[in-house]
């Protein structure tokens, strides 16, 4: 069930809020518990065990972590959890992956295929991993205590708003709103929540579903029906797809959340007014990079330990971002594509150079020439391995037409010889500043 289907729009949203405004404040989250079960049933009815079950015994081992003295003992629990979720991650998740990549190399080597049963995908598992995960090592951190009851630590995982797309809720993020949400569970929140899944609803249906129709006809097309136009055509497409479908998906989440009283963080800023990689994860999937930072990059070493042990986190951390996005050797690439603009963009801050050089006009270039690094980016996401080659061969293949027309007007590009000159000036400046620390 899907917040854009009849389903959830004509049955599940009014009977769950005709339910949730009737019963005193006392039951409300029970009716949120059994409203997101049947939620998450409604499409995944053999997976609710999973979940119910990875729930229950994260529940009392962190419980037993948290009031254990011994740091080993507490240092065990820790490591049992997460080997407990990360592991049915990659069972489920990325073990048909893996094993079919395994089985083309054993058949490479004349052994025979692998045989292995190809399993369903849980709905949600790669959101609901990643909050247990935050909830355990914040206890662990001494961040906060863990919830007081199982009941309410099951609220905060299947809490069905945030279940299937994010944004991500860390546990310091929501761990107080459990048992005080319904102080803001008030007409203007109610009035707020609406209107913003109903922007959110806007977003995905109007906008994003309409975009995928012809992103889907170019990216289905044959090679000799592709030309240059028709792919940057598609990518920029799937561009604006991808926003409007998964802000759309955020807003509906958090206007949902608004009107139950509970406050989720935002997960989309103008993403694509950013000026810099490092600005675009800032605005891009909120939740998900403060997670990746803070659970990660900044456990890795952050950037404490000079340039090159900051380039290698910033790698590791992008490829595990892609590798979360799905299973995957594009993923895989996609993240290996943002992890090199991350280090590019720190060796060469063509942002900074702009802004300074040009001011306002500066900061418009930087958004224009990251907005196509970001456009590129995305045909990693969209395309598949047998598509891939076509479409990035034929957003770079451009046709003849141009070096004829550029020919033809020839006097009206005199001055780049000097422009030239002037840009390979400004290079060298910034690398100047570069390797003198200025922009370290």
């Amino acid at each position: 069930m899907v917040f854009s289907s009849l389903t959830f729009l004509f049955y599940f949203f009014p009977a769950f809020f005709l339910a949730y405004y009737l019963v005193p404040a006392r039951f409300k989250n029970a009716v949120i518990l059994c409203g997101s079960i049947l939620f998450y049933s409604w499409g995944a009815p053999r997976f609710i065990f999973v979940i119910l079950g990875t729930t229950i015994a994260d529940f009392y081992i962190v419980r037993t972590m948290s009031a254990a003295t011994r740091k080993k003992i507490r240092q065990l629990l820790l490591a049992l959890s997460l080997s407990i979720n990360l592991g049915l991650l990659f069972y489920f998740k990325y073990s048909n992956f893996f094993a079919d990549n395994l089985s083309v190399l054993l058949e490479g080597l004349g052994i025979g295929r692998l045989s292995w049963p190809q399993l369903v995908l849980p709905i949600g598992i790669s959101f609901y991993t990643f909050e247990t995960l935050t909830y355990v090592v914040d206890v662990y951190r001494g961040v906060h205590k863990p919830l007081r009851s199982f009941f309410d630590y099951q609220l905060y995982i299947i809490l069905f708003p945030k279940l299937i797309a994010g944004p991500i809720i860390r546990f310091g993020d929501f761990a107080d709103q459990v048992y005080n949400h319904t102080l803001n569970d008030n007409v203007d929140n109610r009035l707020r929540g609406i209107y913003r899944f109903l922007i959110g609803l806007g977003k995905k249906v109007i906008i994003a579903n309409a975009l995928g129709v012809t992103t889907n006809v170019v990216f289905t097309l044959s090679p000799a029906e592709l030309t240059t136009t028709a792919a940057w055509f598609g990518a920029l497409n799937y561009t604006f797809q991808i926003y409007f479908d998964f802000s759309g998906y955020s807003d509906m989440a958090i206007g949902l959340g608004l009107m139950m009283g509970f406050r989720f963080p935002e997960n989309f800023n103008n993403p694509y007014a950013a000026l810099s990689i490092t600005d675009f994860w800032r605005r891009w999937h909120i939740s998900l990079s403060t997670v990746l930072r803070d659970y990660l990059y900044i456990p890795l070493g952050g950037n404490q330990h000079g340039k090159l042990m900051t380039f290698r986190n910033l790698m590791i951390t992008m490829l595990l971002g892609g590798l979360w996005h799905g299973a995957g050797f594009l993923f895989i690439l996609w993240g290996v594509y943002h992890g090199l603009l991350l280090i590019f963009y720190r060796i060469v801050p063509i942002d900074r150079f702009l802004i300074a050089r040009f001011g306002r006009f500066g900061k418009f270039l930087s958004i224009l020439i990251f907005f196509h690094f970001v456009c590129i980016g995305w045909i990693f996401f969209r395309a598949t391995p047998d598509q891939f080659g076509l479409i990035w061969s034929s957003i770079f293949a451009f046709p003849k037409t141009i070096a004829t027309t550029l020919a033809n007007y020839a006097p009206y590009f005199q001055a780049v010889p000097v422009l030239s000159l002037d840009f390979l000036r400004t290079v060298k400046a910034m690398l100047h500043g570069w390797l003198s620390g200025d922009w370290a």
